[in-house]
């Protein structure tokens, strides 16, 4: 997936999201440089860093969804941070650092993953013959004293090829087999045995006094989490569970963790992305106090950061010189011009994501491939009930949801959420009584409906 064209982007997140064909574009044309990128000798290579992207929009206009999808379909490690969960060095709380360190836990995740993936059918062998152990115990033989084998060793002097125990070995074995055939059939998936699992339960170390960053507190955890020993303990389950539970313990063995993390960590330095949203809520008014008083600091805290500097995490030193950072806002208080002068200049794409038409409701109704419309099908189909729309009602409802955002709060394409959830009200209660029944919503239907929601929506204009 890392050699995909921009115009190939474009057309796989057209897919999932509706409109905003300058962000795309954009986000495109920043993924194709990567990979163009890695291409280049490495002398020339160190010099090209990435082109940081901010992006500017109302909220329910598709910020998000586009670094979700492109994290999807370019394979490549991506957190997603809330830039009012920083305080600046020296308050209590998050510390911009962390989204560095959360960017390499993705990475490792990623990595891992590929690598179980890879070795799934080792994993799943290895956890059959610990299941047919649990079955099928192998017998120890007893150690017979000295005094034995000397009187009985005349009595074993003879041509037999076999002795009782090949016979008993051999026979197991034939057993082994069998319930392994069995096992692979499906037919002993209830069966309930029990394994020795891996006790999971750590009350970690607490409240340690003077210690007011949450990340410094995790880290220290983790620290004294791999030095005190592992317990185990017996657990009762099923076959089925055993399994899963094996396979997972198995494949833990045979991934190399050396190797993840350095995979990992190369991963988060070439090809992470960090997506910074709300960075508009850390624009500091001038004169501002209280809670507002630590936003410019923030602002500063992620400058080196965005700029390129070395961070240290559990796994070593990351450098974020080469990470992709793509910033989220609404900027309906604030402007781009109001961050600090020297962030501005990290993130020299700027595209403006436009609000959403009535066309473009109709659109996010149907055409995506998760399409609302479709959602609210399959939960109804669930219930024995053929839900359809016509054509009339899709047009009544992005209709509604244009009006309600234009006369109210713009909330974007979340606010088709709101009328669906009105629209189905009814039939979702009333869904058991409605089982077998083919139901056809027209605008009539939706008329019906909603008017509650309008009216509700119009008397909130004349409160003051």
């Amino acid at each position: 997936m890392d050699n995909l064209t921009p115009k190939q982007i474009v057309a796989e997140l057209d897919r999932y999201i509706v409109g905003q064909k300058e962000a795309k574009k954009s986000v495109a044309v920043a993924l194709r440089n990567r990979y163009r990128r890695s291409l280049i000798e490495e002398n020339l290579r160190e010099d090209i860093t990435p082109k940081n992207i901010i992006m500017m929009g109302p909220t329910g206009v598709g910020k998000t969804e586009i670094a979700r999808r492109l994290a999807k379909l370019v394979e490549a490690p991506l957190v997603k941070v809330e830039a009012t969960k920083f305080t600046e060095v020296g308050y209590v709380g998050r510390d911009v650092e962390s989204m560095v360190r959360d960017l390499v836990e993705a990475a490792i995740r990623m990595v891992k993953h590929k690598k179980t993936e890879s070795i799934k059918e080792k994993a799943e062998l290895a956890a059959e013959n610990r299941i047919l152990d649990i079955l099928l115990p192998t017998r120890k033989r007893k150690q017979p004293n000295p005094l034995e084998l000397l009187f009985q060793q005349d009595e074993n002097d003879d041509d037999t090829n076999e002795t009782p125990d090949d016979t008993s070995n051999q026979s197991m074995a034939g057993t082994r087999e069998k319930l392994r055939q069995r096992l692979r059939l499906g037919v002993m998936e209830d069966v309930q045995i029990e394994i020795e699992v891996e006790d999971s339960k750590y009350s970690g170390i607490g409240f340690i006094p003077g210690i007011g960053n949450e990340d410094m507190l995790i880290q220290i955890q983790d620290v004294f989490g791999s030095i005190l020993p592992r317990k185990t303990k017996k657990r009762k389950t099923t076959i089925r569970e055993a399994r899963r539970i094996l396979e997972q313990e198995e494949a833990q063995k045979l991934v190399d963790m050396d190797e993840v993390i350095e995979e990992g960590i190369e991963a988060a330095e070439q090809r992470g992305i960090i997506f910074i949203d709300e960075i508009d809520k850390i624009v500091g008014k001038e004169m501002s106090g209280g809670p507002d008083v630590s936003r410019e600091g923030v602002q500063r805290d992620i400058l080196p950061i965005v700029e390129g500097t070395t961070v240290m995490t559990k796994y070593g030193p990351i450098k974020t010189d080469h990470i992709l950072f793509i910033a989220a806002g609404a900027f309906h208080v604030s402007k781009v011009s109001d961050l600090i002068p020297e962030l501005q200049g990290r993130f020299p794409i700027r595209v403006e994501l436009e609000s959403l038409t009535q066309d473009d409701f109709e659109q996010i109704l149907t055409q995506p491939e998760n399409a609302l419309l479709k959602q609210h099908k399959e939960l109804m189909r669930v219930e024995n009930i053929n839900l359809e729309f016509s054509d009339e009602a899709i047009k009544e409802i992005a209709r509604i949801s244009y009006i309600l955002n234009q006369s109210s709060e713009n909330i974007g394409a979340r606010r088709l959420h709101t009328v669906m959830e009105k629209l189905m009200e009814d039939i979702s209660f009333s869904a058991e009584d409605l089982s077998g029944q083919d139901i056809t919503i027209d605008a009539d239907y939706v008329h019906k409906a909603l008017k509650d929601l309008v009216k509700e929506e119009n008397l909130h204009r004349f409160i003051l």
